[in-house]
Formats: structure tokens, C-alpha cells, sequence
């Protein structure tokens, strides 16, 4: 039976598919205030000086990725765990201290359930990594470093991204 445009609750007419897929996501923090377009140069700039951190520390460097996979050094599990342990270290301290943006919004953490596809996303990622020898955020530092060979993982992540959208409802969540 369909309820009647006059009766039927309001929750009905939301963006349900939006507030479920909020729910898939370890934060969502999403400002409210509108800033003009130069203000993204900052982040244009600490991506570069990140990039530059990458190649310096030959963080990707398919050499050193291909070491890691075979046991052959420690460098990039310490690089990976320095950070997951510098990344735990800011979770607690944001939780802690209640801090907020440099625009004074609070910063929101909500906790992520685990599921199934996690260890299948977690897997396919890990082989591509593998077999590549980049990971989605240093694509850029080895395009910009001048390893265009990386384009062609950089279009199959874009490709890998696109056909997850279109699979989205039929994956385990």
C-alpha cells in the first residue's frame, strides 16, 4: 500500500543512499564555511612538500616497495609503522584535548565497524601494490618525479575507483 504524498514521513524524501554510505566512513568532517579558490593553494603546497618528503626518503621507490614485499629490509615497515604510531598518537590527542580546526570546527571521530570486504579491498589493494609498486598516494610523487610509466596504474586506480561505484550496491559492506 503507498501512503499519500500528505502522510507519508519525512524521512522518506532524505537522501537515504547519502546517510548510509556517511555511516561507511571512519570521519566525515566537512566544513561549513564557504572559502575562495586561492585558499586551496595551501594544500597544493603541502602536497608538493610532501611529494618531495616521499622522494627523499625513497618512499616510491618500486626498488625499496619490492624489497618490503619480499622481507628484504626493514625501511619501509618502519616508515609504515612510524606513522601509524604518529597517526595514533594524534587520534588520542584530538580525542583528548577536544581540538578543532584551524577554522574552529569541532573534529568529529566516529568508529568504523568491520566488515568482510575490508579484508577483500584490503587484499586486491595490497596485490596491486605489489605488482606495481605504488600505493594511490604516491602515484602523484613518482608522475611529478618523472616516472610516467606510473600514469598507466594511476588510469587503472581511476578505473579500479570507477567500476567500485558502479559495483557498490552489490559488494559486501
Amino acid at each position: 500500500m503507498e501512503l499519500e504524498e500528505s502522510v507519508r514521513p519525512k524521512f522518506v524524501e532524505t537522501n537515504m543512499d547519502f546517510e548510509v554510505r556517511s555511516l561507511d566512513t571512519a570521519s566525515m568532517n566537512e566544513s561549513e564555511l564557504q572559502h575562495p579558490a586561492w585558499h586551496n593553494l595551501k594544500y597544493l603546497l603541502l602536497g608538493i612538500f610532501f611529494g618531495i618528503i616521499l622522494v627523499k626518503a625513497e618512499i616510491i621507490s618500486w626498488f625499496r616497495i619490492q624489497e618490503m614485499f619480499r622481507l628484504e629490509s626493514f625501511h619501509m615497515y618502519g616508515v609504515i609503522g612510524s606513522a601509524v604510531v604518529v597517526g595514533a598518537i594524534s587520534v588520542w590527542l584530538i580525542k583528548k584535548f577536544k581540538m578543532k580546526t584551524i577554522y574552529g570546527e569541532e573534529v568529529v571521530l566516529r568508529s568504523k565497524r568491520f566488515h568482510k570486504g575490508q579484508v577483500i579491498g584490503g587484499t586486491l589493494f595490497g596485490l596491486g601494490w605489489a605488482l606495481t609498486g605504488a600505493c594511490p598516494g604516491p602515484l602523484y610523487a613518482q608522475i611529478g618525479a618523472g616516472y610516467t610509466v606510473v600514469l598507466v596504474s594511476l588510469a587503472s586506480a581511476v578505473a579500479g575507483t570507477w567500476l567500485y561505484g558502479l559495483l557498490r550496491e552489490k559488494l559486501p559492506h
